[in-house]
């Protein structure tokens, strides 16, 4: 069982003033060694509380007389504390590779080794000792035994090294949830930076890889370095609270189970974000505003954290806007544009599911992590993200940055509340931010902004309770903008004289948070002229709004793919094409029926190809991702094959052959392709063919418990082919039962990707067999993180055989 509210109180009115001093000896392959001394106060002597530590063996530990201990495998119980407890503790600790814990990952291109401690919610214990809640903070000293040709990096600054052992500077007190150390034969590129407040007036900086992505960071590492201190700068000139560690280092690390994790001054980031080939225009927004999102936590989450996981949405909803709005200042781009065509529509869907929830939660409805572990969803991140920006919009940026500065200022290394946030805001500004935060972060699910006609007088009407404001747009019939305007939309209709006559958009710089229903004449118009209208950021919106409406089922999958071939041909943005045709590659795998499926996606090849044969080159790197995909000519397929050099696009062409039923090149690819990513795509392009005993193989092998988080998901996303739903039905039908049997033995990471590994594509019975089977099993005993997953599946499937009957 995992740590519950009740408990953490309890514990947390006990311990403070807390102290650790770890050693870590990674030499060993089977198991590691820790050594470790945690020092804290007890409030109450005489007490009894208890430190975790997971799946620990040899474990011996040493407490002050009078103090006695037990260990179970989880918790070491402290009876009889002092006031002032010191307990050494040493053990021997497993090796991981589901990322929740201590990961190895052996990179097949040079078989070295790499061991990264992953933690997270819960997890900080199976890496070391501590006490694992986010409110007891603590500092760090921490040495690291290794391999001698290994670097080694952890939170604190690197102080020396003596011999194989590295010795890193004590840390100020942060939560445990955020310690890190990772080792291998990392290579490495580094800068300093002035910085007045660090000692010698500078600060270092550094960019790592795996040494066989050398080649990869050397390729990248201007513009990371570029966005990282245009990020950097930014933060450190808009707060008042300065940058709070004493080194900012940043590791693409193999394993990692997010997108990024936030830790103090070492930030992680998933391997696969360093691309084999030069990165898409959508992967350069995500890499950028992934950067700026880790940036924004070093003072979001790191220098003053929430104080149980109801107020999550302090870190990652602040991190997630300030991630597109300070990369899009950093690169000169609209990042918003990607986060329209991406990030913000993913809010929509989990709003739309029974088990979203409201952006700021009772803690009481958190019971337990694994509980608030589900909250780490899209209603936390990409809505959170949403709903900032429409209060940075309604509130104004200067008094926003003012309350922000408040806020961070008076919580220094320490944790704050939804209440405390609200106070600062209160200081900054006259409006009534107390209501605002009930109707935007105290409520669940989204307004429809609705456009009607009074004659030639088009009429905004909202539904919910929600305060608007938003800029509207009204368009000639050629796509030409004739007039803007802020609106404020609230209860009372909002009648727009000055727009009669024309096609009219509101949110058109998607401000706010809402979905747009609009009338006949502007839906008509802005189809016609979609690929003219002059703002990136608009076109992107109306896109996502044409997705939404296929979800919704008020157009069809058909309309929206003949909206893509009529108006993409002529989109020349890098980030609209890419985002655009991805989305709807994705609604016809989803959206499609069984017999219609392939002549969707050979009308977007046809597309894609089109494209592929025009000058516009900078469009032909997400122009071939969707072909890779979508064609269906086995021959014309292997000739691109064999024309492609971007590993990764050469992977999604052997991909869709073995999906044909050409599997030969699969051995070929995976000799000339030694990396994990490599690895992990011949294990997606085997699962990929379309006989019963290959699908019968990889079944065995999904799941077996055998692999690790990243084969596991290579797997899974190879078994479900577009086009294969005849052949794998019966396995559609039985996945949610066994994988509800296979979730049961494995944890919290495992757990939320078997729950995410289900089936979307059409099926010849429109999924009825896995919609009947997951109403049955999400009644079962199914772990937490597991069971959300299948939830959302149950609702997602529901929502799409509605939206196509």
């Amino acid at each position: 069982m995992s740590l519950t509210l009740t408990d953490a109180r309890t514990r947390s009115a006990l311990i403070s003033d807390v102290d650790t001093v770890v050693h870590l000896d990674l030499t060993p392959t089977d198991r590691y060694d820790l050594t470790a001394t945690i020092t804290f106060a007890c409030q109450t002597p005489g007490a009894s509380s208890f430190l975790e530590l997971t799946d620990a063996s040899d474990i011996v530990v040493e407490t002050a007389d009078g103090t006695t201990w037990q260990y179970d495998g989880k918790r070491i119980t402290l009876s009889g504390l002092a006031a002032d407890n010191s307990v050494t503790m040493r053990a021997r600790m497993p090796y991981v590779t589901d990322g929740d814990g201590m990961t190895v990952v052996i990179d097949p291109a040079d078989d070295e080794r790499y061991v990264s401690g992953f933690t997270a919610m819960d997890i900080a214990q199976r890496v070391i000792p501590c006490f694992d809640q986010p409110d007891i903070k603590t500092s760090f000293t921490v040495s690291v035994t290794a391999p001698s040709h290994w670097t080694v990096l952890a939170n604190g600054l690197f102080d020396r090294r003596e011999d194989d052992t590295w010795f890193f500077h004590p840390t100020p007190r942060f939560s445990t949830y955020i310690f890190f150390v990772c080792g291998g034969p990392y290579v490495s590129k580094t800068w300093d930076e002035p910085y007045a407040l660090a000692e010698g007036g500078t600060l270092p900086f550094g960019w790592h890889a795996r040494a066989s992505q050398a080649e990869a960071l050397e390729r990248d590492f201007e513009n990371l370095k570029f966005v990282t201190s245009r990020a950097f700068a930014h933060y450190t000139s808009t707060f008042d609270e300065p940058y709070p560690f004493a080194d900012y280092q940043q590791v693409f690390t193999p394993g990692l189970n997010w997108g990024a994790m936030e830790f103090p001054g070492c930030v992680a980031f998933r391997d696969e974000y360093l691309t084999p080939g030069e990165p898409t225009a959508m992967q350069r927004h995500a890499m950028s505003s992934v950067i700026a999102h880790e940036t924004a936590h070093m003072w979001f989450g790191d220098l003053v954290t929430m104080a149980w996981w109801e107020d999550t949405w302090l870190n990652e909803s602040f991190a997630d806007y300030m991630g597109y709005e300070v990369s899009g200042r950093a690169t000169g781009t609209d990042t918003w544009t990607a986060a329209a065509l991406g990030r913000k529509l993913s809010a929509y869907s989990a709003d739309s599911r029974r088990s979203t929830h409201r952006i700021a939660e009772d803690a009481e409805n958190l019971v337990d992590v694994d509980t608030a572990f589900a909250n780490f969803d899209m209603i936390t991140y990409a809505k959170g993200n949403a709903v900032l920006r429409q209060l940075v919009t309604w509130l104004g940026e200067e008094d926003f940055i003012r309350g922000v500065n408040t806020h961070l200022s008076a919580h220094p290394f320490g944790t704050a509340t939804l209440a405390d946030f609200l106070d600062a805001l209160d200081g900054a500004t006259d409006r009534d931010v107390r209501s605002w935060a009930e109707a935007w972060l105290r409520t669940t699910g989204f307004d429809t902004i609705t456009v009607t006609r009074d004659g030639d007088v088009p009429v905004l009407t909202r539904t919910g309770s929600r305060p608007h404001r938003f800029t509207v747009v009204g368009y000639g019939t050629n796509g030409s903008v004739v007039r803007e305007e802020i609106v404020d939309l609230a209860s009372e209709p909002v009648r727009l004289e000055a727009f009669a006559g024309l096609a009219v958009l509101p949110n058109a710089l998607d401000e706010t948070y809402a979905a747009l229903d609009l009338d006949d004449q502007s839906k008509a118009v802005l189809d016609a002229a979609l690929s003219r209208i002059e703002r990136s950021l608009t076109r992107g919106l109306l896109w996502a709004t044409a997705v939404a409406t296929v979800q919704r089922g008020t157009r069809s999958i058909e309309s929206l793919i003949a909206l893509a071939r009529t108006q993409l041909v002529d989109e020349d943005d890098a980030t609209v094409f890419e985002g655009a045709i991805g989305l709807a590659l994705r609604m016809a795998a989803t959206y499609s029926s069984v017999d219609t499926v392939g002549t969707h996606l050979d009308l977007l090849a046809e597309l894609a190809r089109i494209v592929l044969d025009s000058p516009k080159t900078h469009l032909h790197a997400a122009a071939e991702r969707i072909f890779a995909h979508s064609a269906s000519d086995a021959v014309e397929l292997m000739q691109r094959l064999d024309a492609a050099t971007d590993p990764a696009v050469r992977w999604m062409y052997v991909t869709r052959l073995a999906e044909l039923g050409q599997g030969a090149a699969i051995a070929a690819e995976a000799e000339r392709d030694r990396t994990t990513a490599g690895a992990h795509a011949a294990l997606r392009s085997t699962a990929a063919l379309p006989t019963p005993e290959a699908k019968a193989e990889a079944w065995a092998r999904l799941t077996s418990g055998t692999l690790s988080n990243r084969e596991f998901s290579a797997m899974a996303d190879g078994f479900w082919g577009i086009e294969q739903g005849a052949l794998v039905a019966e396995y559609a039908a039985r996945a949610p039962r066994e994988f509800a049997a296979f979730a049961r033995t494995q944890g919290q990471a495992m757990g939320q990707l078997i729950g995410r590994a289900l089936p979307s594509i059409p099926l010849p019975d429109g999924s009825a067999a896995v919609v009947s089977e997951l109403r049955a099993v999400v009644e079962t005993d199914v772990p937490t993180v597991a069971l959300r997953g299948f939830n959302d599946h149950l609702d997602d499937l529901e929502q799409m055989r509605a939206a196509t009957a």
